[in-house]
Order: C-alpha cells, then sequence, then structure tokens
C-alpha cells in the first residue's frame, strides 16, 4: 500500500522513530546515505514559494541520488487547466515521488485519492509535517531525547501548530499551546493528537504556558495568504510576543524556536531570536535531514510493496 504523507499522523510512532534515527545517522554520517532514488525523478510541486522548504527538499532527494524536478503553479493550472486527480496520474508516470506545496490541503487529498505512488504534504493550509519532524528532531538534538521534553508553542494555532501536535504526541514531547481568543488549535486536531497518546494543554496566558518548559516555539502572525489580516492579526496577537519576559519564564536552560521566516518586533524580539538560546538555525538545517529520511521511507516502503 502506497504511504501518503499528508500529515503527521499517517506515520506509526515506529515510522517516525525510523525517520528520526535515520535523519540524525544520515546527518553524522554521509557516507551512509543510501541511494534509494537512484535513477528516479521526484516532482516538487509549488503552489507557494519558498526558501528552506524547496531547499530541503531538492537537497534531500539529490542526496538520495534521485533527481529533483521544481514544478510551478503556471505549468499545472491545477483546478483550472487540469484537476489534480489529472495532474498526480501524469507526475506518477514519471516520478517516484510527488511532493506538493499547495494552498488547499483538498488539492493534496485529491492527488492521494489517485496516485499510485507516495504524495507527500510540503505544505497546506492544514498541516504541515516536515517542519514537524524537523522540530523534533532539533529538540532530540538539543536535550538527547524528546520523551518527556516540553514545549509552549505561543501564537497562532495554524498549520505548523497542528503537526507540531502529532510530532509531540508520536515522540512522548508535552506540548503547551496559548493562542488570543479565535486562533486557538483546531479542537480536531487537539482531540485527535490525544487519541494518539499525546499530552497537549492549552493555556491562554503565555507566561504561564511558558512557566517551566525545555522550549518556546512560535510563528508568524499572518502566514503567506493572510495579508489581509496582518493588521488585525497585530492587534489580537499584541500580548502574544515571545520576548525576554516569556523566555524568562521558560527553564534557564529553555531554547527558543521558529519555523522562519522570522518578524522581529512581532512575533519575537530580535534580543531572542539572536540570542545565544535560538535553535532556529538548527531547525532549518535539519529540514533537509529529514525529508530526506522521510523521502528514502516512503519509497522504500512503495518498494516493498
Amino acid at each position: 500500500m502506497t504511504l501518503n504523507v499528508l500529515e503527521l499522523d499517517d506515520l506509526t510512532a515506529i515510522q517516525v522513530a525510523s525517520v528520526l534515527d535515520n535523519a540524525a545517522q544520515w546527518k553524522r554520517d554521509p557516507a551512509g546515505i543510501p541511494q534509494a532514488l537512484k535513477g528516479k525523478g521526484v516532482a516538487l510541486v509549488f503552489e507557494k514559494p519558498s526558501a528552506r522548504t524547496r531547499l530541503s527538499s531538492e537537497m534531500a532527494v539529490a542526496t538520495l541520488s534521485g533527481h529533483p524536478i521544481y514544478i510551478r503553479p503556471e505549468e499545472l493550472g491545477i483546478g483550472t487547466r487540469e484537476t489534480a486527480e489529472d495532474v498526480a496520474r501524469t507526475l506518477g508516470s514519471y516520478c517516484a515521488i510527488i511532493a506538493a506545496r499547495v494552498f488547499d490541503h483538498a488539492v493534496l487529498e485529491q492527488m492521494s485519492a489517485v496516485s499510485n505512488v507516495p504524495v507527500i504534504n510540503l505544505l497546506s493550509d492544514r498541516s504541515h509535517p516536515c517542519q514537524g519532524l524537523a522540530d523534533v528532531l532539533t529538540i532530540r538534538e538539543l536535550f538527547g531525547t524528546v520523551e518527556g521534553r516540553r514545549l509552549a508553542y505561543i501564537g497562532d494555532g495554524n498549520n505548523v501548530t497542528a503537526s507540531l501536535a502529532f510530532a509531540a504526541a508520536l515522540t512522548g514531547l508535552e506540548l503547551i499551546v496559548s493562542s488570543p481568543p479565535g486562533y486557538e488549535l483546531d479542537p480536531e486536531v487537539v482531540e485527535s493528537a490525544r487519541n494518539l497518546g499525546g499530552s497537549i494543554t492549552l493555556i491562554q496566558d503565555p507566561i504561564e504556558a511558558a512557566q517551566g518548559v525545555d522550549a518556546v516555539y512560535t510563528d508568524v502572525w499572518a502566514s503567506m495568504g493572510e495579508e489581509a489580516e496582518a493588521e488585525e492579526r497585530r492587534v489580537a496577537f499584541a500580548g502574544w510576543q515571545v520576548d525576554d519576559r516569556v523566555m524568562s519564564a521558560a527553564s534557564k536552560d529553555a531554547w527558543f524556536m521558529h519555523c522562519l521566516p522570522a518578524h522581529r518586533g512581532e512575533e519575537v524580539t530580535a534580543s531572542v531570536i539572536d540570542g545565544d538560546r535560538s535553535a532556529v538555525w538548527a531547525q532549518a538545517a535539519n529540514r533537509m535531514h529529514t525529508a530526506r529520511a522521510l523521502f528514502a521511507l516512503v519509497v522504500t516502503e512503495a518498494g516493498a510493496d
């Protein structure tokens, strides 16, 4: 059966552990990276532009000895020129994996419903599984283990938060989420993550949420596609900036995390993101290492069918 990864709960805890183990091992010893994609192409569909996602995905494929094919939205015209299903059938006839960064999560669902090759979510309005994997790998590197560590996410209960909730549930990370009213994490995501055994606590006060945690995480207040709401969101999120006061509530050894890009002076102060307890560049680097391990997993599973 084709292993599609539209959200992290499409993977089992064992599969997530395998991705993390391989990502860490191949990061330490590049000579051990398998040629899992040798002679194979990977379609990288980008409806939304990106820096880290494109670079990490292309390098992940290339270091697995595959051929990354970057495809711009106008080259496909999903939903206008062709249906998502027809695009998936075509790409699957050339490539071993379809990886897509889209506006609407439904596009990924339509692709995966008909695709004969794995479909991987590089970002949608609902989730960002590749970021979640990089986040838990970073926590593991910082503390030696993920299980039992406590992470406070302060800000918008968005796609990044959703994937972080599933990543936490599948690795034993305790997650505390603090969001302004009206911007909370989707209750269905909370319920699903808890059903996986995840420890997720919702606390509105960001200082209380950060109390004694091992890491504090945030994201931009207005993501790509939400520019029209930017001013409204600045007002709503004004009390949810991660600054030195928030970080001082956390453990004295706490790290700061951000999926990037960051807006200094909005969701985080420069003193925090540029300080000596910032892990954001390790997170960015780990996007490639975890993407590589994920691509290797899904193509190996497909080959085992």
